[in-house]
């Protein structure tokens, strides 16, 4: 998407603030890539979380673990979309289209492993939810292979037709602020990364995203990487909002 209207000249602070981000992406707990783990291990893990989870707020590395497992569990759509509509369609939506209007973002189409790893931070309260905690409460969201079932369906789901954007009236701020502050981990088409630490932003609607957005900048999502959060806070109030314009009018699914 190249939009013209370029924003006026930026100052060299935001090359600093580039490298940031390059920093922060370096730094960043990717999660792991397949492994080979024995439906033992699984158990073993899975009975672990169910013990220790209330413990486990800053146990990243135990998020990490915990997030192997699932990858490495052979996930099943069909078994996850029936997960999904007994615990998450009365708020994400029937179809993972989200809700605009209190700021739920849309689910469809995101990447595996991103879904896999935040179930799994929500899970052992790593990521802060007041929503999603007692969600997760439920015995059978508490377990890996469940994780697994529900992000493959996520992320197989037929992404919604329409999303809300903006007014468009900034919108080569937006490109250009993206481009430069974000696209370095996100890439140019917001498609996340492979690894699924990173998230795809497509297919979003404006004000969800511009909620997250400013959630990162008052440092909310403590599982967050410092320097991303201290970036976002560096945004102008009109680049945020232009950032979230430009990226609501992104479409596809994340490969």
């Amino acid at each position: 998407m190249k939009i013209r209207g370029a924003p006026r000249k930026r100052s060299s602070f935001l090359a600093r603030r580039h490298a940031t981000v390059r920093q922060a992406r370096r730094r960043a707990v990717s999660a792991p890539r397949l492994a080979s783990t024995s439906p033992a291990a699984l158990a073993i893990i899975a009975f672990t979380l169910a013990l220790t989870a209330p413990q486990a707020k800053a146990a990243g590395e135990g998020v990490d673990e915990l997030t192997r497992a699932a990858l490495a569990a052979p996930a099943d759509p069909l078994r996850g979309r029936a997960h999904y509509e007994r615990h998450c369609a009365r708020c994400h939506g029937a179809a993972a289209e989200g809700d605009d209007r209190r700021r739920i973002p849309v689910l469809a189409g995101q990447r595996f492993g991103y879904l896999v790893r935040q179930l799994a931070g929500f899970a052992t309260a790593e990521r802060e939810s007041a929503a999603m905690h007692p969600v997760v409460a439920a015995k059978e969201l508490r377990l890996p292979q469940t994780w697994s079932d529900v992000a493959a369906y996520l992320h197989g789901a037929a992404v919604p037709e329409h999303t809300r954007t903006g007014d468009g009236r900034q919108l080569g701020l937006g490109e250009a602020t993206f481009r430069i502050e974000c696209a370095s981990c996100h890439h140019d088409d917001a498609r996340g990364d492979d690894d699924g630490a990173v998230p795809s932003l497509r297919n979003q609607n404006y004000a969800t995203l511009l909620s997250q957005m400013r959630r990162l900048s008052d440092i909310h999502r403590h599982e967050m990487a410092e320097p991303v959060a201290q970036l976002v806070h560096s945004l102008r109030s009109d680049e945020a909002q232009a950032v979230a314009d430009y990226v609501s009018r992104m479409r596809d699914a994340a490969p």
